[in-house]
């Protein structure tokens, strides 16, 4: 342990985490998504919400537990993985119960959404009018398809009306993939971090022996 570090390290950093950010992203679209897209009352819309919530949750008690137990940050950080995860499949159930194309991983829309880096749910919002509008959201595998969706203008709740499920569920399953991207490197370092230096105990004990050295 470094002498001028002390017993518990700088932790509960985790606003400034890309993972936190991306995580709360996703968290404020699943919101507006479930809002317009999906029955309130019903228990996918709260399931759904509360996973997204769930991502976000776990991410900032694993970072506030940090300087105390790692193991504890590890198992919090595992958490919101898997409750992202979840939220995924919710929405792969969304698109494929009503014949929508889940867009494969070469579509150009998913690498445009990423380069956009969208920090807003209105920013997502904005993205997908544009993508809408540009007639590309009923593209799939390079061939068009034909849309039955309305053109109606856009709602309070920020998303196109009525028009655009497929555009904003692939969009946030991209969010998602980030996110769980970053939290799949976050997880790595954290093991790494926990393997080579132990946890609270093995620097509680490496301090009292430091400390005994020095009297």
């Amino acid at each position: 342990m470094d002498k001028q570090e002390g017993l518990i390290p700088k932790h509960d950093g985790y606003r400034k985490l890309k993972s936190f950010q991306l995580a709360q992203l996703v968290y404020d679209v699943t919101v507006r998504f479930c809002d317009r897209y999906i029955e309130k009352r019903s228990r996918t819309h709260d399931q759904m919400v509360q996973a997204a919530r769930s991502g976000v949750q776990n991410i900032a008690e694993g970072s506030q537990a940090s300087g105390t137990s790692k193991k504890t940050e590890l198992k919090l950080t595992n958490v919101a993985r898997a409750s992202l995860e979840e939220l995924r499949l919710d929405y792969e159930d969304f698109l494929r119960q009503r014949s929508l194309p889940l867009w494969n991983r070469e579509d150009p829309r998913r690498a445009e959404l990423i380069a956009r880096r969208p920090a807003t749910v209105d920013a997502v919002a904005e993205w997908v009018k544009e993508s809408g509008r540009h007639g590309q959201g009923g593209q799939q595998n390079g061939q068009a398809k034909k849309s039955t969706l309305s053109t109606k203008s856009t709602q309070s709740t920020g998303f196109p009306s009525s028009t655009f499920p497929e555009i904003a569920a692939n969009a946030a399953l991209v969010l998602i993939a980030v996110a769980c991207s970053l939290l799949d490197r976050q997880l790595a370092a954290q093991a790494a971090a926990f393997e080579k230096d132990g946890g609270f105990t093995e620097r509680l004990y490496k301090t009292r022996i430091q400390t005994r050295k020095r009297t």
